[in-house]
């Protein structure tokens, strides 16, 4: 998809939260999708760590890839050095929450140093290549690709908020039912699929 005017990025960003979302379309993320999903605010707060990450590696992914890696030849080392570039930023982000925001670094646990092997922080900067974005559609589609992530999580934690307190049968509660809604909310985002041609 070009992005050459106002109308066709906004069709481009709602393609990337809605109709293409990585988790209920693509199923990448899975892992701290069903993992940091528990509450709200641990959810928002990964999203956001997410949404910095995958955004900061699709503008740096897209230079490193056409300025050093196409001219030298090296194409085929796209995937070691697109995973460099993440684990430095989510070491950054990591020093960065654990001084500014203690209590969420303590709540996302193991999951925030997780997000180096997100398969969808991988999977965007991959897409940004094969799909042959430029330096604009590629930031683009890592921000709201991303913020469709946040999307799908914080949706999650609130279902799972709201479960807490119902009356579930003991043969669904925890796992079970959680990977129930997850599989009701990919039909309801399945929806979306089509809206953007």
């Amino acid at each position: 998809m070009n992005v050459t005017d106002f109308t066709s990025m906004l069709l481009f960003m709602v393609n990337c939260v809605l109709c293409n979302n990585y988790i209920f379309s693509r199923f990448y993320g899975c892992c701290p999708f069903l993992g940091v999903s528990s509450k709200v605010e641990t959810a928002l707060g990964m999203g956001m760590a997410v949404t910095f990450v995958m955004g900061m590696a699709s503008l740096f992914t897209y230079f490193v890839y056409h300025l050093l890696l196409a001219p030298l030849g090296l194409a085929y080392l796209q995937t070691i050095a697109f995973i460099a570039v993440i684990a430095g930023l989510v070491q950054f982000v990591e020093m960065f929450m654990k001084k500014s925001m203690a209590a969420l670094y303590g709540a996302l646990g193991i999951y925030l140093p997780l997000i180096t092997t997100n398969c969808a922080v991988l999977a965007v900067t991959l897409l940004n290549i094969t799909e042959e974005y430029n330096l604009l559609e590629s930031v683009l589609n890592g921000v709201f690709g991303a913020l469709g992530f946040t999307l799908a999580i914080v949706l999650m934690a609130g279902v799972r908020e709201r479960l807490e307190t119902s009356d579930i049968p003991e043969g669904f509660k925890g796992f079970p039912i959680t990977l129930i809604t997850a599989g009701l909310m990919s039909v309801a985002f399945m929806g979306f699929s089509g809206l953007v041609g």
